[in-house]
C-alpha cells in the first residue's frame, strides 16, 4: 500500500467548506484515486475532529475510510488485480450534524456508505483473536466516527441527492444502500467481519441459522434437482428436506457422514446439486472428511456446504479445506450469549450472491441492533471458545471413565469414530458433549433436573451451560420407535458447556448423577 504524507490530504482543502472539495493522488500500485468531500464536510464531523480539522485531524478522518483498501488476508493477488478504487463518498446534503438525516448526532455522519470490498488487515492482524476484535472496524469500516464501537444504524431506506446520484449508484459508479432489506452498514461490518475470520470473499448474515439453510438451497438447488445429505443433522433441517423441497421435485440421498462410498454412488447416478453437512453434527457429532468430500463433490460438478456451527470459526473453517460455503447458526458461539438469532453463509463471491439475490427477494433480514450484539459477541469469541473447548475436553474425559455414563459423544476423545478427521481439521473440538446416561427416560430426567448450573433449554454455545434431553426437548412428538430410527436414545443428554469454572461444572456433574 502506497504511504501517502498527511500534508498531501490537508494541502487542497479549501477554507470554503460549502463547496465539494477533492484530494487527488497516485500510488505506485494503483490508479488515480479521488476522494470527494461533500458540502459542509467539516460542519459534520464530530467536535473532536473539527477542533482538529486544521491539522492531522481530517487526514484521521479521509484515513479512516480510505485506509488499507488491499485484499484481506490469504485472498490471492489476482482477486483484487485491476480493481480501479471507486470514490470514498463521505456525505449528503448541507444537513448540519444532528439535525435529521444527515447525522446520527452522536459524532457519526450516517452518509457515510463506503464499505471496502474486502477487509484490508495488514500483517499486524493475523490470529483470529485479533481479527474478531478488529476485522471491519478498526480498518475499513464503512461508517466515519470517532467511538470505538460501530454505531447501529436504524433505518429502512437511504436517501440520495438527486436523480443522477442515484443513476450512478443503479449503474455501479456511487456506492451506496438503498432499501433495509439489501444490507445495513452495522450489519456489513459484521459480514466483513466474518470474511476476515473465515478466510471468505463474502458473507450475507441473515435473520436465523435454519433460514441461512433454507436460502441456501432454494438459490442453489434448481427444481427437479437433488442433494446429498448426512443422517445425522439438526432435526428442523431434517424436516424441511424431507418435506418441503420434495414439493419442488428436489430429491435426496441421504449418507453416514463417514460413508464416502455412498457418496461417490449418489454423485455417479445423481446430478447433485449441493452436498450439505453439518461438521460436528448434531447431536453425535460427527465428522466428515471436508477435503476428501470437496474433491468427489467438486469432481461432479457439486457445491459443498458445511454447517460449522457445532465447531465455531474459531475451531474449523471449512473454506480452507474446499468446502464452497460454510453455515453457522450465528445465535450459538459467534453471538455466544443466548441473547439474539442469527445466521450467515460465507464463500465466494459467485456463490453467495446468488443467494443474496435470494434472500432480497424473500426477506429473512437480520435487525441492524442484532447485528450490533452479534458483532460486540463476536469480539470474545476466541476467548470463550478456548474455554469451552478445554472445560468440554476435560468433562468428557471425565464422563466416558464415570461408571453411570454408558457412551460418550465427542470428537476430541480417542474413542470417537471420526476423531482422526477431527485432528487433521480442527483447532478444538467446541464446547458441547453428547452422552448416555445409565438408565431409561425417567432416571435420565432426574439427572438432568437434579443439575444446579446449566438450564434446561434448548440451543448452545453461549457463555451460560445448558443441558437438554433430545429425546424430550427435540423429538417428543414421535414416538419412541421413531426416535430410535435417529439414534435418539430415551438417555441421551446434550450438554453445552459455558464459561464457568470447569470444578464447579464437574461438582455439579458428579451430585446430579449421584442422584440416580
Amino acid at each position: 500500500m502506497a504511504v501517502v504524507s498527511p500534508t498531501s490530504f490537508i494541502t487542497p482543502l479549501s477554507a470554503d467548506y460549502g463547496r465539494k472539495s477533492t484530494i487527488s493522488f497516485t500510488s505506485s500500485s494503483s490508479s488515480t484515486l479521488i476522494l470527494r468531500f461533500p458540502p459542509n464536510f467539516v460542519r459534520q464531523l464530530s467536535t473532536k475532529a473539527r477542533r482538529n480539522c486544521s491539522n492531522i485531524g481530517v487526514a484521521q478522518i479521509v484515513a479512516a475510510s480510505w485506509s488499507d483498501r488491499q485484499a484481506p488476508l490469504d485472498t490471492p493477488p489476482s482477486a483484487t488485480a485491476g480493481a480501479e478504487a471507486a470514490p470514498v463518498v463521505v456525505g449528503g446534503d448541507d444537513t448540519a450534524a444532528g439535525s435529521g438525516s444527515g447525522s446520527s448526532g452522536n459524532g457519526v455522519v450516517s452518509k457515510i456508505v463506503q464499505s471496502p470490498a474486502s477487509l484490508a488487515l495488514g500483517s499486524f492482524l493475523s490470529s483470529d483473536g485479533s481479527l474478531v476484535v478488529h476485522a471491519g472496524e478498526r480498518i475499513g469500516r464503512g461508517i466515519t466516527t470517532d467511538s470505538i464501537t460501530t454505531p447501529v444504524v436504524n433505518t429502512s431506506a437511504y436517501w440520495f441527492n438527486n436523480s443522477e446520484e442515484l443513476i450512478d449508484f443503479k449503474e455501479g459508479r456511487h456506492a451506496s444502500y438503498e432499501y433495509g432489506r439489501y444490507g445495513n452498514p452495522t450489519t456489513k461490518v459484521l459480514e466483513e467481519k466474518m470474511n476476515a475470520l473465515e478466510r471468505a470473499e463474502s458473507t450475507v448474515f441473515v435473520s436465523s441459522g435454519m433460514y441461512a439453510s433454507v436460502a441456501m438451497f432454494l438459490a442453489l438447488v434448481p427444481a427437479g434437482g437433488h442433494i446429498v445429505t448426512t443422517t445425522d443433522c439438526y432435526r428442523k433441517t431434517r424436516i424441511f428436506i424431507q418435506n418441503e423441497l420434495p414439493k419442488m421435485g428436489i430429491t435426496v440421498t441421504v449418507i453416514d457422514p463417514a460413508d464416502m462410498d455412498s457418496l461417490e454412488r449418489a454423485l455417479n447416478e445423481n446430478d447433485v446439486s449441493v452436498f450439505f453437512t453439518e461438521s460436528p453434527t448434531n447431536p453425535f457429532l460427527r465428522c466428515v472428511d471436508i477435503e476428501l468430500v470437496s474433491e468427489l463433490c467438486h469432481s461432479k460438478g457439486a457445491v459443498v456446504c458445511i454447517d460449522g456451527t457445532f465447531a465455531s470459526p474459531v475451531n474449523q473453517k471449512a473454506l480452507t479445506f474446499g468446502a464452497d460455503l460454510v453455515l453457522h447458526s450465528a445465535t450459538k458461539f459467534i453471538a455466544g450469549h443466548n441473547d439474539v438469532l442469527g445466521g450467515c453463509i460465507s464463500g465466494s463471491e459467485k456463490l453467495i450472491s446468488k443467494i443474496r439475490q435470494y434472500h432480497h427477494v424473500v426477506g429473512g433480514v437480520l435487525n441492524p441492533n442484532a447485528a450490533y450484539l452479534i458483532s460486540r459477541g463476536m469480539k470474545t469469541l476466541h476467548l470463550r471458545v478456548q474455554h469451552q473447548n478445554n472445560t468440554a475436553l476435560r468433562m468428557a474425559q471425565f464422563l466416558e471413565e464415570h461408571p453411570k455414563i454408558v457412551q460418550v459423544y465427542y470428537p476430541g476423545l480417542p474413542s470417537h469414530p471420526e476423531h482422526h478427521i477431527a485432528k487433521r481439521q480442527m483447532t478444538g473440538f467446541g464446547g458441547v458433549v453428547s452422552f448416555e446416561v445409565a438408565g431409561d427416560l425417567r432416571s435420565t430426567m432426574k439427572f438432568v433436573d437434579s443439575l444446579k448450573i446449566p438450564y434446561l433449554a434448548p440451543s448452545f454455545g453461549g457463555v451460560e451451560s445448558i443441558v437438554d434431553q433430545p429425546a424430550i426437548m427435540s423429538y417428543w412428538d414421535l414416538p419412541q420407535a421413531e426416535r430410535l430410527k435417529y439414534g435418539i436414545k430415551d438417555n441421551l443428554v446434550r450438554f453445552s458447556f459455558g464459561v464457568e469454572d470447569f470444578d464447579d461444572l464437574k461438582a455439579d456433574i458428579i451430585q446430579a448423577l449421584d442422584q440416580i
